[in-house]
């Protein structure tokens, strides 16, 4: 069997207010070929297929396009889509009775009470596969698995409800099919971009241990993380990563999907060969200048020197400039020396210089950065920076409340 595992599209997404429909577009056209010259039998979405969990009428519409562009060509290809925490559960399994007419199954939710919904059991083409569809987990889902010693435990319940679901997998696979994990998760050792993913942190715990996905998988297929990588040093566990770089700090990744094919000898063993494929990228990304800030007066002579005639669609450029050159005329300079140019502008990042520290720090000034601030690590900094409460940790019933109030925001932004 041949599986294709991506994740993290992101269908929807505005960057920088720019719409990026061409760009997933033209994924799609690549993606299509791929799947016919590769002859998948199985393609794996690892979440996050939307950017908000309220998309747009459009980003929905290219998703079923796509589905049903992909059925149509790949006849005996089965699809598998999980939710991840950009995601609204609802709205995509409302979805499930259409995509079905196409052979996708959907998982929105993991249900402590029937873990046996999220096991899969594809059969196609003479060929068999079990896969452990687990969803992003929010701390609701697993609540009721999330008790300690200590308290409430995120990561223990995340690992009780793989546990859960896994003995389901190991007693319906009694064939020895392949198995397949996957999950929409923070794994431990998993790098990060700056300024893309928003944190997993509940009740302070945001990475969870690869030995959740038990020891049988033949593969494990993640999401959430945008660049493409290994985890645990493990060859069968990997992240995807995004299609289209999400975010300036991702204008260097590598954009791949995973082509991984199982075979299985006279014994009854599963050898699994895992084969990225390396994404062509339709709009590039790029600031200004590429090192050290330069003076204004020289980021306008870069500016107008960029050459973009061999881009077919507009690349996105950010410049950045240090504040001491921020005087009443900077962005009239930089305008003037963007007129003519084919791109997509995304703003000036300014940045200043420590003055009050030793080290030589640069400081951005770029509100996508809150973004990534984790709640439990504002709570210890108002702890630390208070003269009152200096020295203190956070009290443990404080996290609790911090996590009640997280979870309760989360599920409101699903309805």
């Amino acid at each position: 069997m041949k599986v294709l595992h991506t994740s993290d599209w992101h269908l929807g997404q505005q960057f920088y207010e720019h719409d990026r429909r061409v760009e997933h577009q033209a994924f799609f056209t690549w993606l299509l070929a791929t799947l016919v010259e590769q002859q998948i039998d199985l393609l794996l979405i690892a979440g996050d297929i939307y950017h908000t969990a309220t998309p747009s009428a459009s980003a929905e519409n290219q998703l079923y396009q796509f589905i049903k562009d992909a059925k149509k060509h790949c006849p005996h290809m089965h699809v598998v889509i999980i939710a991840g925490n950009h995601d609204s559960a609802n709205r995509i399994l409302a979805a499930q009775p259409l995509l079905a007419q196409f052979d996708t199954h959907v998982v929105g939710r993991f249900d402590v009470s029937a873990p046996g919904d999220i096991i899969i059991e594809i059969n196609t083409n003479n060929k068999r596969a079990v896969i452990a569809a687990m969803p992003f987990l929010r701390s609701s889902d697993a609540s009721s698995l999330s008790q300690t010693k200590n308290g409430p435990s995120y990561a223990q319940g995340v690992a009780n409800a793989y546990e859960l679901a896994l003995d389901h997998a190991y007693k319906i696979n009694k064939q020895k099919s392949p198995l397949i994990v996957m999950g929409h998760l923070h794994a431990k050792g998993g790098d990060i971009s700056s300024d893309s993913e928003r944190n997993l942190v509940i009740g302070g715990e945001e990475s969870i241990s690869a030995n959740v996905f038990g020891n049988k998988a033949n593969y494990v297929a993640l999401g959430h993380l945008h660049k493409a990588q290994q985890v645990a040093k493990n060859e069968t566990i990997r992240y995807s990563g995004t299609p289209i770089p999400m975010s300036f700090s991702e204008r260097n990744y590598t954009h791949q999907v995973n082509v991984v094919e199982f075979k299985s000898d006279k014994k009854q063993s599963i050898s699994t060969t895992v084969n990225p494929l390396y994404i062509p990228r339709s709009a590039d990304v790029i600031i200004l200048p590429k090192g050290e800030c330069v003076p204004l007066n020289d980021l306008c002579e870069q500016i107008k020197a960029l050459d973009t005639s061999q881009h077919t669609i507009a690349p996105y450029l950010r410049v950045k400039l240090k504040s001491s050159d921020t005087d009443t005329t900077f962005r009239e300079q930089i305008e003037q020396a963007l007129e003519g140019k084919h791109v997509k502008f995304c703003g000036i990042e300014r940045v200043r210089e420590q003055t009050t520290h030793t080290d030589n720090d640069t400081v951005f000034e770029d509100l996508s950065e809150v973004e990534m601030l984790n709640p439990l690590n504002l709570l210890e900094q108002a702890f630390a920076n208070d003269k009152d409460m200096a020295g203190q940790s956070v009290p443990d019933e404080l996290k609790v409340l911090l996590n009640d109030v997280i979870s309760e925001l989360t599920e409101q932004e699903q309805l």
